[in-house]
């Protein structure tokens, strides 16, 4: 298979980042030789994206992915396709799928979110990563038969745990971590207000984004401002998860969160928010504790609870990390991956050629 992705994007974020992750994950895959793929990637000009991808082995090329005057970009994106000759081409996000070049290719979207249709018409096929963005899509009239449900995995690096010291941070309290973006969708207001229930934690909010300042007068008012350390956007993920004791992800509004995944692949206790992404993933009680959206003090109450009973919280890691190995691990996902982009474009990656199916149910 020759596969073309192209990404637009934002400097941070979590389509970003699963681009990198997934393109990666292809690549060594390709080198274990467990899949037959040739692959590139076209994405906006971003020094450390592009770094990170052409570390990994991927053909990475550069285009400027501006407003909708930019023709130069959409003139290179018909050159890289003319060049590379894809069987399939994998658009992430609203402004690549709508500039997808005409051509005898599998033209597919990832949808991380909940987008307008009108940015997918030139697509074959949707790739989504719940149920519901796919039930999304389809009530805006997409057909059935050409959506499909293909979810993340989480990235397990093998960095130690970080130096709490180094952030001020006791080694004796109970660590929480929130890595996301500080945007009002992230639900972070009800983790702060959370903290101030549960004395004894401490808040290590590893991301940046708009609301940081709103945020930081926030942890001045309610008296919190000593016990939260605004890490910024943090590359060494793996690093924070291990120094950490709870995982908490308090979003208001969150499609998937790969956070979840990632907390069970790192074995930490979950709390979540009862989002539509974390609501669709989680077992309740079995995998990790979800609380009402909004509610600070349901928040700091399962907080509490996972601090105070050890035994628990043990058994939500079990249980966590049992549905990461079996379901969300990357060599899960690329093969998920593989199979359906194999089976929708009529090649197979596993270096046989398979017949033509125009659908995947």
């Amino acid at each position: 298979m020759r596969l073309l992705q192209t990404l637009s994007g934002a400097p941070q974020g979590g389509a970003e980042t699963f681009f990198v992750s997934l393109a990666s994950a292809f690549e060594r895959a390709r080198l274990a030789g467990t899949i037959d793929l040739t692959q590139r990637a076209v994405i906006r000009h971003n020094p450390e994206r592009t770094a990170a991808l052409r570390t990994a082995g991927v053909d990475t090329r550069e285009l400027g992915f501006g407003g909708r005057l930019d023709l130069a970009t959409r003139r290179g994106l018909k050159r890289e396709v003319a060049d590379f000759r894809p069987n399939v081409v994998l658009a992430y996000m609203n402004r690549a799928a709508s500039w997808m070049p005409d051509g005898d290719f599998l033209k597919c979207a990832r949808l991380g979110g909940y987008y307008d249709i009108k940015y997918y018409r030139r697509c074959d096929h949707l790739l989504c990563i719940t149920a519901h963005i796919r039930q999304h899509m389809i009530q805006q009239g997409w057909p059935a038969d050409r959506a499909h449900v293909l979810e993340n995995f989480a990235t397990v690096d093998d960095l130690p745990a970080a130096e709490r010291s180094t952030h001020d941070t006791p080694a004796d309290a109970p660590l929480l971590l929130v890595p996301s973006r500080l945007h009002v969708n992230k639900g972070l207001d009800v983790m702060l207000r959370a903290l101030k229930r549960e004395p004894r934690a401490y808040l290590w909010l590893a991301g940046s984004g708009p609301e940081q300042e709103r945020l930081q007068d926030l942890a001045r008012d309610l008296g919190v401002e000593d016990r939260v350390r605004f890490l910024g956007w943090r590359s060494d993920r793996g690093a924070l998860f291990r120094a950490a004791d709870i995982v908490v992800f308090p979003s208001r509004h969150e499609p998937f969160g790969t956070v979840s995944l990632e907390a069970w692949a790192y074995r930490r206790p979950l709390v979540a928010a009862d989002a539509s992404g974390p609501a669709g993933l989680v077992r309740n009680g079995e995998d990790a504790l979800l609380v009402p959206r909004e509610d600070d003090l349901a928040l700091a109450e399962a907080i509490t609870r996972v601090i105070d009973t050890p035994g628990f919280a043990g058994q939500l890691v079990e249980q966590g990390h049992a549905r990461y190995l079996h379901d969300y691990t990357e060599a899960a996902c690329v093969r998920r991956y593989m199979e359906m982009l194999g089976r929708l474009s009529g090649t197979d990656p596993q270096g046989q050629h398979a017949a033509h199916q125009s659908a995947i149910g």
